[in-house]
């Protein structure tokens, strides 16, 4: 479920590379996912802060690296899309081998 967007604080997800993995993750109500749909969206500052604060002991705590906030919208079913290129491509993963990694989950997944 989305809440209603305020125009001064666009929504924000915390994105971040696991350590052992090397994968790309989002902060998500139970710990770091692989998954986009499962990440915390944080609608205001307050929220956003306590994500970041996750983040970092997180990299304190040498579970991720490079953890930072990344400004998303988010559609009527309450999935969270980034609005940089950069962090759009790193969501679906590698791309030398389509066939590997989240891009191949999501090729698969396009049915569920």
């Amino acid at each position: 479920m989305t809440r209603p967007a305020d125009p001064k604080f666009p929504p924000k997800i915390l994105l971040a590379s696991d350590l052992a993995e090397g994968d790309v993750v989002f902060l998500g109500a139970g710990g770091w996912e692989r998954d986009l749909l499962r990440a915390k969206i944080a609608y205001d500052a307050a929220e956003a802060a306590a994500l970041e604060a996750a983040g970092k002991a997180d990299v304190a705590a040498n579970r991720v690296v490079d953890a930072y906030l990344v400004d998303v919208s988010v559609d009527a079913a309450g999935a969270p899309t980034p609005l940089h290129f950069r962090e759009k491509f790193r969501a679906v993963g590698p791309s030398v081998r389509r066939d590997l990694g989240k891009q191949a989950w999501l090729q698969g997944a396009e049915g569920r």
